[in-house]
């Protein structure tokens, strides 16, 4: 059987687990196997159904008085003693933090090989998958010499699905056995953030500004795009870095992994490191008025100009079709 790794001890299931879920579902089938997965849920809630509705036939609910947070050597070791259990022929997760620090330390303990951010798979002995390397610039064709392999899946690389038929899915629980010293490290407290206006990884627009905004004032123009958008407001480094937005809304390797559906870049070259950040994005709109930007290359859509000029302009054109 195939082995999904759900990610988080709260309701909902984040997207980017619904999309391992869609490939772990599609590697079942390919293997003729099942699919189940393991949570570390203190509350079920809603999450039989959702898991039903994305072909898992099985859920292991891991109990211990103290995984009442997450501890990742904790956790790690829960599921290489599940993994001995119940013997599956693969074990994923979603490429997220999370995911990919929970099976690394798995990785370690089991004394196995990893791959990260997968996002493909061809069936052969050993199994063959296609991941993303260095920020998702090029693809690498791996073989896993390990049972079971261990791998993620990269962000947005998969479309979430859900099956046309459920099947109720059954529910067991699982006790590890834990020693003091697998809570180490743990989370002990949270400060909760609750970000103003939308939520920049959910967003179907986002509009992002760079080193071409010129200041945090600079960034009022797009705020007002984004506020006639719907939209979410994001940063390169450059504009984190400079204090001109925070860390939290900051795009690319080192932050926020966005896929709406369109994307305005906004005085931004377009480096490697900021297009990891937004490539799951459907339509990309550049507006730069250096036209040997590199993010020109990628984009759908390029404006060469002044984005002090064309976003003004491009603001009054959509109040006017507005009203």
């Amino acid at each position: 059987m195939i082995l999904a790794f759900i990610e988080g001890e709260r309701n909902p299931i984040s997207p980017l687990c619904l999309q391992a879920l869609t490939f772990a579902r599609e590697l079942a089938a390919g293997q003729g196997m099942p699919l189940e997965a393991v949570a570390f849920e203190r509350e079920a809630g809603d999450l039989p159904g959702v898991l039903q509705r994305h072909g898992v036939s099985r859920i292991h609910r891991v109990e211990h008085p103290r995984l009442d947070d997450y501890a990742p050597e904790a956790w790690a070791k829960a599921l290489a003693q599940l993994m001995d259990r119940a013997r599956p022929q693969f074990v994923l997760a979603a490429a997220t933090d999370r995911g990919n620090e929970i099976l690394a330390r798995v990785a370690a303990v089991k004394n196995l090989p990893m791959a990260a951010n997968c996002i493909g798979w061809a069936p052969g002995s050993p199994p063959v998958v296609v991941r993303q390397r260095w920020g998702g610039s090029l693809l690498e064709e791996a073989a896993l010499h390990a049972v079971p392999p261990l791998l993620t899946v990269a962000p947005h690389a998969v479309e979430v699905r859900e099956i046309e038929t459920q099947m109720e899915a059954s529910l067991e629980t699982f006790s590890p056995v834990l020693e003091e010293k697998d809570f180490r490290v743990r989370v002990v407290a949270r400060e909760e953030t609750h970000p103003e206006g939308v939520s920049l990884r959910t967003a179907s627009v986002v509009v992002g500004g760079g080193r071409g905004v010129g200041s945090a004032d600079g960034f009022r123009v797009l705020e007002e795009l984004a506020s006639l958008l719907g939209a979410a407001v994001g940063g390169s480094r450059v504009a984190t870095n400079n204090g001109w937005r925070t860390h939290a809304q900051q795009i690319g390797l080192t932050g926020n992994r966005i896929a709406p559906d369109l994307y305005i870049a906004c005085g931004i070259s377009g480096a490697i490191q900021h297009y990891v950040g937004c490539k799951g994005s459907k339509n990309i709109l550049v507006i730069n008025q250096d036209r040997e930007a590199p993010f020109f290359r990628r984009a759908t859509h390029g404006v060469v100009g002044d984005l002090h000029e064309v976003l003004p302009a491009l603001i009054e054109e959509i109040r006017r079709i507005k009203t």
